[in-house]
Formats: C-alpha cells, structure tokens, sequence
C-alpha cells in the first residue's frame, strides 16, 4: 500500500487572547488522511477552523497538540516544502512588480534556473488566463486576477502536493471553471490536490473525497458516494392538466404544488401519497410528464453535520 501523501492525527490548535487570557479552541483533535493522486475537499462553513488546519499544516503557526506528516516527512522539512505548492487564503503580492516578475522571485526560491523560470510562468500565466497582462504591475490587478497569480505561484514549483485555501475566492464563474478545470489536469497529471472551500457545488464536481469540519470538529470524512444517504428522500412529479384537474388536486392535495415553464410540479413526501397522487391525475385526464426520486445533496449533508435548527437552515 502506498503511504498517505498528508496525514493528520489529533491535530489541536487552542488561542489564547486578551487579558483575561481567554482561551479559545479553533481545530479540535482532528484526524484524516489525503492518498496520492486524489482531490480531497476540506469543507465547513466561514469560521468552522479550515484556515487554521491549513497553516498548521504549511509550518505558518504550531498545533496545540496532535502531529502531522506531509510526504513523508515532519511539518516544517525543507525538502518536503520544496514539493509542495500553497495558496493561502489571504495572499500577498507586491503591488510594483508584474505578475512575471512575482513568478521569477518565487521560482529562485524553488530553486529554479532562468530557462525553466522563463518557461513555467509564461506557461502558467496562459493557463490561469493572464497571458496579456502579465508584464502590468500588480496593483492594477482585479481581486480575481490577483487570485489566478496566487494559483501560478502554487505551482511554479511543479509540486507533487498542491494546498489550496479557498482557490475560488473573488473568481466569476468563468474563472471558477477555469480553476476547476486546472484541479482536474493536476489530477490527470499525477498530482496530489488538498484544498478547502465553503462553496459545494465546486466539492461535489471534483472531489474524490472530503472532510467535512464545523466548529473545528470533524464531522465526516469519505467518499461523497458514501456519505450522502441513498435514502429517497421525497418524489417529485412534473404533469400537466387543465385548470379545474389543477384546482382539484390542489384542494385534494394542499401542499408541495408549483409550476414551472414546463408544467405543474408536486413534490410527493411519501410512497403512498405518490400512487394516490398519480392515480387522481390519470382519472382527471392529466398526463405525467416524469417522476424523479430526490436523495441527499451535499448541501443537505453539509447542513446535517452542521447540526443546524430548522430556522437557521432557511435563514
């Protein structure tokens, strides 16, 4: 079996602030393992501690308790570093220098000759969509351009591991489709793709498997297949009928009715609501146009394991 390429075990982070030395718990005795060659989402709300776990894990700040290996090797070892490529959340760049330039000073820290500096970010530049402003000093920069540069920083390095702390922050959809499409090449490649978001849509298109964190505890880590439960949880029904069959079964059925642009919608909460439901638009003359089992989205998960009320699920 091939060793996990980022291993975490009972990894705890404590602040202490102010003074009254309040003590706050912001990761708490978590344990998951990334293997090699997969896309591993780390997913939890704003707050939840997926920053923390993160720069605990790049060597930024030291865990309370708990140990981690990446590649191999201790938090922190220089020769591990040099294989991996990180985009912090919040990252800085200086505003007088080009985005090429800013490659440049990255890849002499990887180690790089001129030649292969000159090749990867000219490369990179084009893959993240930077191509025709990468000689513009950077504080001409939009948030979301500055974003890509941050991506081509990452992985300047050719890197066997990629972290990435919220990669789609301040991108527009056809910059989150871009990212996207680069997290599936970097799979295709070979390489190894830990990174963090709240927005699920993007978890659930590229994710092999993911973690799911909230209130600095983890709650689930697996496959999505496997964590989503196969259970139906309701049935809608898309039919057309005339307005007095829609007025009946309206009054005979008060709730879960809508309509869309392509016919009436009822959502059927149960079996035997379904085959009562069905058997009144066929005596109507209606017609069924089709009916859908629905089962449990990751938002749905997400919500679950956050453990949050009714209330604040529709707030």
């Amino acid at each position: 079996m091939t060793a996990p390429v980022l291993e975490v075990e009972g990894l705890r982070k404590e602040f202490v602030r102010g003074f009254l030395r309040k003590r706050t718990v912001a990761v708490d005795g978590i344990s998951f393992a990334v293997e090699p060659g997969e896309v591993f989402g780390f997913l939890g709300p704003n707050g939840a501690g997926k920053t923390t776990t993160m720069k605990m894990l790049m060597g930024l700040i030291h865990p309370s308790a708990g140990k981690a290996t990446i590649l191999g090797a201790e938090v922190g070892d220089l020769d591990a570093k040099r294989r991996i490529g990180y985009l912090p959340e919040n990252p800085y760049f200086y505003d007088y220098l080009s985005a090429t330039e800013y490659l440049h000073m990255v890849g002499r820290i990887y180690g790089l000759d001129r030649a292969t500096r000159d090749k990867r970010a000219a490369e990179l530049l084009g893959r993240v969509g930077l191509a025709m402003a990468q000689g513009r000093a950077m504080r001409s920069y939009s948030k979301g351009m500055l974003q890509r540069v941050g991506l081509a920083q990452a992985l300047i390095g050719d890197p066997e591991l990629v972290v990435l702390d919220e990669p789609m922050s301040g991108l527009d959809p056809i910059g989150r489709r871009e990212v996207r499409e680069l997290i599936l090449d970097l799979r295709a490649q070979g390489k190894t793709v830990f990174f963090s978001t709240h927005i699920l849509a993007d978890a659930n298109l590229l994710c092999d498997r993911v973690a799911i964190i909230v209130k600095g505890k983890l709650r689930d880590v697996g496959p999505l297949g496997e964590l989503l439960s196969p259970k139906v949880h309701r049935i809608e029904v898309l039919w057309q009928g005339d307005e007095a069959l829609q007025a009946q079964l309206r009054e005979q059925f008060p709730a879960s009715h809508s309509s869309s642009s392509e016919g009436q919608v009822f959502v059927a909460e149960a079996q035997e609501q379904l085959d009562r439901f069905l058997a009144a638009i066929l005596a109507g003359g209606g017609e069924v146009s089709s009916v859908t089992p629905q089962r449990e989205t990751l938002e749905q998960l997400f919500v679950r394991d956050a453990g949050l009320s009714p209330e604040e699920q529709r707030s």
